[in-house]
């Protein structure tokens, strides 16, 4: 899914609603619905850049080896059906 803001630059957002900038400035400065904004916030308030960057590629990993593990038990399946069929 291609995003719109990098997690730094969403950050920086939330930064800028802890400083004192009010939700509705922000996201009519940043062109981003309140709802937007909010998941945004519930994500990455608290956190640094850092922090984000290992969250991504946590992200990134956990989705790698969902797909393996779908993979895996696709072609047990299909082992099992092919054994089953011979006999």
């Amino acid at each position: 899914m291609k995003r719109r803001f990098s997690d730094e630059q969403i950050i920086g957002i939330i930064k800028e609603y802890e400083a004192g900038m009010k939700a509705s400035d922000i996201c009519q400065k940043y062109g981003i619905s309140d709802a937007t904004f909010y998941k945004y916030k519930a994500k990455f308030v608290g956190m640094n850049v850092s922090d984000a960057k290992k969250l991504r590629s946590l992200e990134d990993e956990n989705a790698r080896l969902k797909r393996m593990l779908a993979e895996a038990m696709l072609d047990n399946a299909a082992l099992k059906d092919l054994a089953t069929k011979n006999y």
